[in-house]
């Protein structure tokens, strides 16, 4: 049994790419690190939208991640340099990283929109296009 966590991000412009990447950096390292962690992959998409997909060996793995190190100083900035952010959970038998499609239409339909300063019109209606890769 596994919790998927899945998170897409997109940078508004530009000019956030930087800080955004080094803060990628350090949290990609750490979630590799992380007690709990099963798999961890990332998408780079178009148009500066960037998709994570973790697998976890519980919710309280996932939590202590999200809650530790670089991820805890990464998340209050995405408010800030995002137009569109969305997260949505799941669990399931298999330990195998979800396709990028089925990633999206979970995100679709059971992900939930982050709070942000500057919400993209897509944002708000909670409308995703689906990943490129």
């Amino acid at each position: 049994m596994a919790l998927v966590s899945i998170t897409r991000l997109r940078i508004r412009s530009l000019r956030f790419i930087p800080a955004f990447f080094y803060y990628a950096l350090l949290s990609t390292r750490q979630v590799r690190r992380a007690p709990g962690n099963i798999s961890a992959d990332f998408l780079n998409d178009a148009n500066w939208t960037f998709w994570t997909c973790t697998l976890w060996k519980d919710e309280s793995a996932m939590r202590a991640f999200m809650m530790s190190s670089s991820h805890r100083s990464a998340m209050p900035k995405l408010i800030h340099w995002c137009d569109e952010a969305a997260i949505v959970h799941w669990t399931q038998e298999s330990e195998s990283r979800p396709d990028w499609f089925e990633a999206w239409r979970r995100m679709s339909s059971e992900g939930r929109p982050s709070k942000l300063n500057h919400p993209s019109t897509d944002h708000m209606v909670f409308r995703l296009a689906p990943p490129k890769s």
